[in-house]
């Protein structure tokens, strides 16, 4: 999300590499589990906001397997793997933002809109995930985009990574989509929040305190859902640059570690699986589930 800036941050490069490596590598552990746990054991009892998590996390995981295995991609300086594994690691981003954006136009149908029949709606939705940014990264690819770019430590370690190096790709596609999909998003958490606050009426005060847990894990859950984490990148300006980057490295490289417990919690029941779908068919989506209860839902 930031182009190389040598002078700024040469000295934090290897401690920001440190951080994000740890990061993802927890993260696609923990992320490897739940895509066990989904298709090998749950996958029968899986509904729609299960399988729209799973692809999220599909996404996630190719993100951060890619990331880990660019630099060493980068040393061998074959260009041809170099412009793989870049391909991979902005397809796989690019990605990652489209399931952002599913995800929260989900919550959309399902909470704010009412009677609504999509048919084929898991198919239609699998597609636009998956497909929507394969044209953009073969274009970029085709033109010759993906090149090794070298970074220098204030140690004198020299580090190679494969990625975009033309300033104007860089702000068009990669901040410019997630712009669009950042827009989205966080007009959908401001109108699911605000509707989770207006549906509670709070009164003794052990009440306020429990409530107030809620809606603040809840926040928690939508921010990681939604991909506004990757927010922080907008203010990788002035003296907020170097701060932003620690900050962006920990949440984002985290992020799949995160959604696991999101995953396991709603999971952790007698039965199995949890109550926040639409009435569902295999070639027919219905929403029919009242505002109130979808609230509720949410709320819980």
């Amino acid at each position: 999300m930031s182009l190389p800036d040598a002078n700024g941050t040469a000295q934090h490069l290897e401690s920001l590499t440190l951080i994000s490596s740890i990061g993802c590598g927890i993260s696609m552990f923990f992320m490897a589990i739940a895509l066990f746990m989904h298709f090998l054991l749950r996958k029968a009892k899986s509904n729609q906001a299960t399988k729209i998590l799973m692809n999220m996390f599909v996404a996630l995981f190719l993100l951060n397997g890619s990331f880990l295995s660019n630099e060493s991609v980068a040393n061998t300086q074959d260009n041809a793997a170099c412009v793989f594994i870049a391909l991979l690691l902005h397809y796989s981003m690019l990605a990652s933002f489209t399931w952002f954006f599913i995800q929260a136009l989900h919550m959309y149908l399902w909470l704010l809109r009412q009677n609504i029949s999509i048919t084929n709606y898991m198919r239609k939705i699998t597609v636009l995930g998956w497909v929507c940014a394969a044209p953009i990264v073969v274009a970029i690819a085709s033109a010759g985009g993906y090149e090794a770019v070298t970074l220098n430590t204030t140690s004198g370690k020299i580090a190679r990574m494969c990625w975009i190096t033309n300033p104007y790709i860089h702000y068009i596609v990669n901040i410019g989509y997630y712009a669009l999909v950042f827009i989205f998003t966080t007009g959908i958490f401001i109108m699911i929040v605000t509707k989770v606050v207006q549906a509670r009426n709070i009164k003794a005060v052990d009440g306020k305190r429990k409530t107030f847990r809620k809606q603040l894990m809840m926040v928690l859950s939508l921010f990681l859902l939604f991909g506004l984490t990757w927010s922080v990148a907008f203010f990788s300006y002035g003296p907020m640059l170097i701060p932003s980057y620690y900050i962006f490295s920990v949440l984002n490289s985290f992020q799949g570690f995160f959604l696991f417990l999101y995953y396991y919690h709603i999971h952790n029941d007698v039965a199995g699986n949890f109550s926040d779908d639409p009435e569902t068919t295999d070639s027919n989506t219905t929403i029919t589930q009242s505002s109130i209860t979808a609230v509720e839902n949410i709320y819980n």
